[in-house]
């Protein structure tokens, strides 16, 4: 990997780049990562897995290795098949809708933790304690400022989002994310696929800054912060 920007350094260490992510007050600090074909399309035939190469792929371990917590939606738990990590991960989950005999809570290696609301089903709480720790975070819409308050009496500090888009938008229109790793794959897809958010409008549209801009293999690593021109 060579970084292009603040200042070129070829090669460069993954870690030298990404390993300052700053606290936030009073909560965790999150970061998402997401990956994108040029043309914006976050999936290729449903997952993101097609996007992605050897270099994506080595800093996502990266991003992984430097977080205390995973926070993704079932839905991408489901469509990207995720199995065992031994980074924590905190699946966010209306319904509860997932497969408790699945590797990923049947046989992990950290314990799984499910972030849901107190209108879950009775029935899918009760399993859900059986395999996973049970955060509930809401009543009927999980209220994420509560999720990460949860996260954070656990110790962990450093939270890597991962997805899916909805979840992303629901973190952005909360002002809840600190940093922003978006791969730009050299790909273009095509389709309906979902951009890195989805959901309503966020409020006034905020700015961001751009950190730094690296690259290997023809992706594009970018990363932002809040506090652009137009923050």
């Amino acid at each position: 990997m060579r970084q292009l920007l603040p200042t070129p350094v070829d090669p460069v260490d993954p870690m030298a780049v990404y390993g300052d992510l700053p606290a936030a007050p009073g909560r965790p600090a999150v970061r998402l990562n997401m990956i994108a074909s040029v043309d914006g399309a976050t999936t290729l035939d449903g997952v993101s897995g097609g996007l992605g190469g050897r270099a994506d792929q080595a800093l996502f371990a990266v991003l992984r290795s430097l977080a205390d917590v995973v926070l993704v939606a079932a839905g991408t738990v489901r469509a990207e098949g995720y199995g065992p990590y031994s980074t924590p991960v905190a699946v966010v989950s209306r319904s509860l809708r997932l497969d408790w005999d699945a590797p990923f809570f049947a046989a992990p290696l950290a314990r799984p933790t499910v972030v849901t609301v107190a209108q879950a089903p009775p029935d899918r709480l009760a399993r859900a304690a059986e395999v996973a720790e049970v955060v509930v975070a809401g009543d009927r819409d999980v209220d994420l400022a509560a999720a990460l308050a949860a996260l954070a009496e656990r110790g962990w500090k450093a939270v890597l989002a991962e997805g899916g888009p909805s979840l992303n938008g629901q973190l952005a229109r909360a002002g809840l994310l600190d940093e922003l790793c978006l791969t730009l794959s050299p790909r273009l897809a095509g389709g309906g696929a979902k951009r890195i958010l989805d959901g309503p409008p966020l409020p006034a549209a905020p700015g961001l800054r751009l950190c730094s801009v690296c690259e290997q293999d023809q992706f594009l690593f970018l990363r932002y912060r809040p506090g652009g021109r137009n923050a």
